[in-house]
């Protein structure tokens, strides 16, 4: 894959994160947070067409792919403790920090809690709040609640086709399955019950650094809706809307992705 340097760090209290790295160390870094059950292989077509300047970093969040997996500790504030120690021991000292659905709101928690530490934001199909909301809880309770391990790789691959796109190539939906088989049903359980309960809603005005939104109009996760009430909320936001792709654009239309964030990038020089 491209240039990068896949290894794993060590992030404090004995945690161990895997990721890969590419690109100039000395300029602002993007680090990509992938969203719940996906590990750093999913940002795998972006890190492929980034520019070999842009320093960029994709990072398997605890419990996923081959990061280390406590036996608790996947809420949205858990995920987002490991962040700052992530850049201390990466060497970063600020940084753009882009999530994906559930793990927007981990972003965003980092932006609340350190925002000396983040440059801008990038928000790909993010929601608000999913505390009460409909289609997340009927997950819960029809998928997610009755996982066992180790996780059915049949039930993975729908799961990556439900939640994208029917014209992804086989062979990423194959990559992306077999990472997703990777999380034990626990992390599963928790991260989402944490999601349900999670709702930071009155703080997002408090978030001052550059967040570009990307959604597709096509997304049957999240709506157009929650892009309208981000922006209207984070005063220094923009949205890009993709016409007809779904959930996860960096995969249905990683060109452009990668080319917004890019460009996104360039602009957010650290203050």
């Amino acid at each position: 894959m491209g240039s990068a340097e896949v290894g794993v760090v060590a992030i404090g209290s004995g945690l161990t994160l895997s990721y890969a790295a590419q690109g100039d160390p000395s300029r602002t870094a993007v680090v990509f947070l992938p969203g719940p059950t996906d590990s750093w292989r999913s940002y795998a077509p972006v890190l492929d067409q980034l520019p070999s300047s842009m320093r960029a970093i994709a990072v398997s969040q605890r419990g996923h792919g081959d990061s280390d997996k406590p036996p608790n500790g996947y809420g949205v504030a858990d995920f987002a403790s490991d962040v700052v120690p992530l850049l201390d021991a990466l060497g970063i000292d600020e940084a753009v920090l882009a999530g994906h659905s559930g793990s927007c709101p981990v972003v965003r928690r980092v932006a609340l809690d350190h925002p000396e530490r983040v440059a801008a934001l990038v928000l790909e199909a993010s929601p608000t709040t999913l505390r009460g909301n409909p289609d997340l809880d009927a997950l819960i309770h029809s998928v997610v609640s009755t996982l066992d391990d180790p996780i059915d790789p049949d039930f993975a691959r729908s799961f990556v086709a439900d939640t994208s796109s029917d014209d992804l190539d086989p062979e990423l939906v194959d990559a992306l399955a077999a990472e997703l088989v990777k999380v034990p049903a626990r992390v599963w359980k928790e991260t989402f019950a944490g999601l349900a309960q999670y709702d930071d809603s009155a703080e997002l005005e408090r978030i001052e650094v550059p967040t570009l939104l990307l959604w597709g109009d096509a997304d049957r996760l999240v709506t157009r809706d929650m892009q309208d009430v981000l922006v209207a909320c984070i005063e220094c936001a923009e949205l890009r809307v993709y016409e007809g792709v779904g959930h996860t654009p960096r995969w249905e239309a990683s060109g452009r992705f990668t080319s917004d964030v890019t460009a996104f990038a360039k602009r957010c020089r650290p203050r």
